[in-house]
């Protein structure tokens, strides 16, 4: 069986990230960086909720750009891992945790969308990278929640979650068009 495992090595004047996603993992993570705490929790979050395999190496001048550019990469080896084989291509699920309560759906469809009620910076903001970079429709819909550490964290579950849901294997097609074929020349 076919393992979808992707590396994304980012390199500007701002930031050095190197990131490998494995989509058939066990939800192991390790998260090296310098001062990204809550960052390295809420990846660590969704790898665990995902069953992802996610190891990533970041440094950088501050935490907006190195957070925007590991979403950057982690949406790109995602996007990589959906065109490996054919998905379910849905998901989604709502989470409690405390006082926060957030529900989250997915489309895996090559088609980038992101919709959001407010969420902490940065992280609305590295969602909307991620789904950009991804080619994924998100949507995260906070629906209650005074804690921003509860409710960022719930989100991160929830799409967690959903994106196992999306991204299990399936037979057939799912799509009223049909298989659809896009070749792009790299060279």
């Amino acid at each position: 069986m076919k393992q979808r495992v992707h590396r994304v090595r980012r390199e500007t004047r701002e930031t050095k990230i190197a990131l490998s996603l494995n989509a058939d993992g066990s939800g192991r993570c390790k998260f090296d960086s310098e001062g990204m705490q809550m960052t390295g929790h809420m990846v660590n979050t969704l790898a665990r909720y995902s069953s992802f395999d996610i190891d990533v190496k970041a440094r950088g001048d501050m935490e907006h750009h190195t957070s925007e550019d590991v979403a950057i990469c982690l949406g790109l080896a995602l996007k990589k891992c959906i065109e490996d084989l054919p998905v379910k291509r849905m998901g989604f699920a709502t989470v409690p945790m405390d006082d926060a309560l957030v529900q989250v759906a997915v489309d895996l469809s090559g088609r980038s969308y992101f919709a959001s009620d407010e969420l902490l910076q940065p992280f609305e903001h590295f969602l909307s990278s991620f789904a950009a970079n991804a080619s994924i429709n998100l949507h995260v819909a906070v629906l209650r929640g005074k804690d921003e550490h509860h409710v960022v964290e719930a989100a991160f579950k929830a799409l967690g979650l959903s994106l196992r849901q999306g991204m299990e294997r399936r037979e057939g097609e799912v799509s009223a068009k049909g298989s659809v074929l896009l070749e792009v020349d790299d060279g």
